[in-house]
């Protein structure tokens, strides 16, 4: 198994790619910690987890909370015996679509200062627990709008750039602790909306603006500008993130783990 022995932390556990890696790395041997705001979310989790035989503990938090993230990373390094891998799966509700002359300041800073907030919080919480003689692994999440040049998606496009820099720089710094950090970035997910993700609330203006179903705007709008024709699932993202998290990926660090269909080419 690729993750045998581990332990392993999910922010925002209880939501599509926080749920689905978390299953992946519960398969794969680890003993995993879920961790996000909605109980019922994580429970739920949890029990197809334990239901598979798999080792998993929940815990509500807010990760904005920097104390309480800390308490909560501090807890699991003491039970646990460290910290091998997290993963900041947390999902920050904002505008795409709206043009820079209709964008309000509040709207563009959403995704800026939450995303951004989040990643610094929990990897500063985890790096204290990581690596030395157990390497260290921190996951975190991006997508195409870091490159893309096209309107609307200001606040969005600028808090992927941010978090691939973020991730870059830790990455230097983190080196030398033997902590890699690595950067997952998919398109808009295929199966995402079936799985409660809140990506149905992100294009739905956008997809009513072109007449379409926010199915159909995924399937036949963003797929079809992909050199596959089609967008990633949640299950390919779990997987990648568990070989990513594994030993077998150990000399792969500041880097990006194109998961775009295509969309990007690197």
């Amino acid at each position: 198994m690729l993750l045998d022995g581990k332990n392993t932390v999910v922010y925002g556990g209880g939501g599509a790619i926080g749920g689905a890696v978390a299953r992946v790395f519960a398969r794969e041997g680890a003993r995993v910690f879920i961790a996000g705001r909605t109980l019922s979310k994580l429970d739920a989790v949890a029990r197809d987890i334990t239901a598979a035989g798999g080792k998993v503990e929940t815990a509500q938090l807010d990760v904005l909370d920097h104390v309480a993230v800390n308490e909560h990373a501090d807890t699991i390094a003491a039970t646990a015996g460290g910290i091998d891998v997290a993963l900041n799966a947390v999902s920050v509700t904002h505008d795409q679509g709206t043009p820079l002359a209709d964008l309000s300041l509040e709207e563009f800073m959403r995704p800026v200062d939450g995303f951004l907030r989040t990643l610094f919080i929990t990897s500063k919480a985890v790096a204290r627990h990581m690596g030395g003689d157990r390497p260290g692994v921190i996951l975190t999440l991006s997508e195409p709008g870091a490159r893309l040049a096209v309107g609307g998606i200001l606040g969005h496009g600028v808090s992927a750039a941010g978090k691939e820099a973020f991730a870059r720089i830790l990455a230097a710094e983190l080196a030398p602790a033997n902590i890699r950090v690595v950067t997952i970035r998919p398109h808009a997910i295929a199966d995402a909306p079936a799985a409660g993700s809140y990506t149905k609330d992100v294009f739905k203006p956008v997809a009513q603006a072109a007449g379409q179903s926010i199915q159909e705007f995924l399937e036949h709008g963003l797929a079809q500008g992909t050199l596959l024709k089609r967008l990633p699932t949640l299950s390919e993202i779990a997987e990648t993130a568990a070989f990513l998290a594994s030993d077998r990926a150990g000399a792969m660090t500041a880097t990006i783990a194109n998961l775009s269909g295509g969309a990007l080419v690197d």
